[in-house]
């Protein structure tokens, strides 16, 4: 099968479009033919090395693991002795994080409890952006309380691939969102829903007067101290991401902060593909209220120049790579020999 590998840490150049042997669906392993992909900042992460810190689980001088790409969606060609919930043909989305990657593939095969049935109104493409990004803004609204309806909600960095989730999850909610981001990325923001919009280069949140009862920061461009500003008493705010500067303050400082006072402060612990995430993630997409945002799309052959698209910031929803059904990619093969 083709698929990208890399050979070792550093930037998309070190990844190659190559021959690797197709695994073979044993145990409770489930052997699926990959239609779509979707990329993620981690895949940017884990190509770097950075932070150092990543190294810990993944190798500290070479990649354990030579395979990039955790989000995934496809059919099922195969299931193992041992694999019971899927058969050949079902449709699946699934998320590779804890089973060596390899998104970026025309087939993985990593144990049955990686995968859940897509979503009956989702395509392939569309079902690929879930796994980490939609299921991550999932958890980021749940935790340390409920939203109601009512509530002001702040999602800085709304417009890339986690925070279009984020705005229309808080909507469905019954929040009333303010979503900040660059002034390019606006408009889309207001077509998820978001009643109030900011362009983070014009005006500072954290100094605007303005308190919410809920912050979900998913770039961290601000100390958890300034967005203590921001944030009512009894309010929580999450942190994402961001550079490793923040993210050591919010994770030593975020306690500290929710014991000496009722704002819950604290950095999103995520729970990888969590059953009673999807069982709510799939019922707010099969009704209509949350859809995935695609802004690009890649061939698998394209995967580097895609990750060069994510880099440098300027993606509005998700960035997707599209592998061929067998029948377009035998077409294809069939017209360059005529050529």
């Amino acid at each position: 099968m083709k698929a990208i590998r890399r050979s070792g840490y550093g930037s998309p150049d070190v990844l190659e479009f190559t021959d690797v042997d197709t695994p073979v669906a044993g145990g409770d392993g489930v052997l699926v033919r990959i239609r779509a992909a979707s990329l993620n900042q981690g895949d940017l992460d884990y190509l770097y090395g950075r932070p150092f810190l990543t190294r810990m689980g993944t190798g500290l001088r070479t990649p354990r693991h030579r395979g990039l790409g955790f989000d995934v969606a496809g059919q099922v060609e195969a299931v193992g002795a041992k694999a019971s919930r899927f058969k050949p043909g079902d449709e699946v989305f699934g998320d590779l994080t804890q089973f060596g990657w390899g998104a970026f593939a025309e087939f993985a095969c990593p144990p049955e409890r990686a995968w859940a049935l897509k979503p009956a109104n989702l395509t392939f493409e569309e079902a690929a952006t879930l796994p980490q990004a939609a299921i991550m803004a999932l958890q980021s609204l749940r935790g340390g309380g409920r939203i109601r309806p009512g509530h002001r909600v702040l999602v800085n960095g709304a417009s890339g691939s986690m925070g279009p989730f984020t705005v229309q999850i808080a909507k469905s909610f019954g929040a009333e969102v303010t979503a900040v981001d660059s002034r390019e990325k606006l408009d889309m923001a207001r077509s998820l829903g978001a009643d109030h919009v900011i362009d983070y280069a014009q005006e500072d949140y954290t100094r605007s007067g303005q308190q919410y009862d809920w912050i979900v920061d998913v770039v961290g461009n601000r100390s958890i101290l300034e967005c203590r500003r921001a944030l009512k008493p009894g309010g929580v705010y999450v942190m994402v991401g961001g550079s490793t500067r923040r993210i050591v303050g919010c994770l030593l400082l975020g306690p500290l902060l929710s014991l000496t006072g009722s704002r819950k402060m604290g950095f999103l612990w995520w729970k990888p593909f969590r059953k009673k995430d999807i069982v709510v993630l799939t019922e707010l997409i099969e009704a209509g209220k949350v859809r995935p945002v695609i802004d690009r799309r890649y061939p698998l052959r394209e995967v580097p120049a895609a990750l060069r698209y994510l880099e440098a910031g300027h993606a509005k929803g998700k960035v997707v790579i599209t592998v061929a059904a067998p029948a377009a990619a035998a077409a294809r093969a069939d017209e360059s020999k005529q050529d």
